[in-house]
């Protein structure tokens, strides 16, 4: 059984297991406060264009999202998110627990469009009633989001003016950012995350680490106290030179968008197999992640062989699915894949 139903199936990269055995015996001080953690901060800084943003790493993506979001918002606020978004459908209710709601909007590209915040917003402060409302204080986006899209430049330069108009924050949710970076289309770079959001995060989880994200903040008011957040909410891990060593090595000359850059160009070549085949496709995916849409018989061949995930019914005979590539997806699983593709 080959597996394709996600990214994080296998470990990590040769190299992270190389020096976390070559560093297994070092003391470290805790709580990410060493040496390694700095010199991976001092990479993500170079990578941003900016040395007066703060790093933090967390474990994971759920973790990073419910933490960012309780140190930017008041009791009373809520965030804006598509309502494929995953804080919006796939963190068990993680972002409502901590005490703000997720305020799910409409997408049929899984992307939020800057006149969506303009409407949703003037809707709010228009209703003399918006004082029994959750307010709107914070846009969440996924990069790519949850159906592999990607935000243009343009995009996210729209919506970061619909932020400052209507004084919202702006967080990207970077899990796959690696895969985002990677794709042949893409325009947008870490450092435009850094000039146009207030925090985003650069994944590691699902892009070559055994676990970890890059928390990066550049509004000011979020730096203040998260170390204190990070710990409340039971992210802050003890042995946080893991962490950084793993980022460190990621982020060393060009590999992180490198080893996603093979996940992006495996995952095309399944998307053109299934093309030849005569397959559609619920939307068209630049990333590693795509959804052909299948009927019974073939998603039941095909099921004997491989893991794949069942995205959505697009009709009383088809299904969209998704076949998902990684770092670690080689060019002779593909090969096979691609035969029984031809087969169906």
């Amino acid at each position: 059984m080959l597996r394709f139903e996600c990214d994080y199936t296998e470990g990590c990269i040769p190299e992270i297991l190389e020096a976390i055995s070559k560093e297994n015996h070092t003391q470290y001080p805790g709580y990410s406060t060493d040496a390694i953690c700095d010199r991976a901060r001092a990479k993500v800084k170079a990578l941003c264009g900016r040395q007066d943003v703060d790093v933090h790493f967390l474990t994971g993506g759920t973790q990073a999202n419910a933490t960012v979001i309780t140190a930017a918002l008041r009791p009373h606020q809520g965030i804006l998110a598509a309502q494929t978004g995953h804080i919006s459908c796939h963190e068990t209710g993680a972002i409502e627990a901590t005490g703000h709601k997720v305020l799910a909007l409409p997408s049929d590209t899984g992307r939020l469009s800057a006149s969506q915040i303009e409407a949703f917003c003037a809707a709010h402060w228009n209703d003399e009633t918006h004082e029994h409302q959750v307010q709107p204080a914070m846009v969440y986006l996924s990069h790519p989001a949850e159906n592999g899209t990607l935000y243009t430049l343009e995009e996210l330069t729209a919506i970061r003016a619909a932020c400052d108009r209507w004084n919202l924050l702006l967080f990207v949710d970077g899990a796959r950012l690696g895969y985002g970076l990677a794709a042949p289309v893409n325009d947008v770079s870490v450092a435009d995350l850094a000039r146009l959001t207030d925090v985003f995060y650069i994944g590691g989880t699902k892009v070559g680490a055994l676990f970890g994200e890059a928390v990066v903040l550049c509004h000011p008011a979020l730096k203040q106290d998260f170390r204190y957040l990070i710990k409340r909410q039971g992210g802050m891990l003890a042995k946080g030179w893991l962490l950084g060593l793993q980022f460190d090595v990621l982020l060393e000359d060009g590999r992180y968008v490198a080893i996603a850059r093979r996940a992006v160009e495996q995952a095309l070549r399944i998307r053109d197999a299934f093309r030849r085949k005569g397959c559609r496709f619920l939307i068209e995916s630049w990333t590693n992640q795509q959804f052909p849409i299948l009927d019974r018989e073939q998603m039941q061949k095909l099921a004997g062989n491989y893991a794949y995930s069942v995205w959505e019914p697009v009709d009383a005979d088809h299904t969209a699915v998704r076949f998902c590539t990684s770092w670690a997806t080689t060019d002779a699983q593909v090969d096979q894949l691609i035969r029984d593709i031809e087969s169906l």
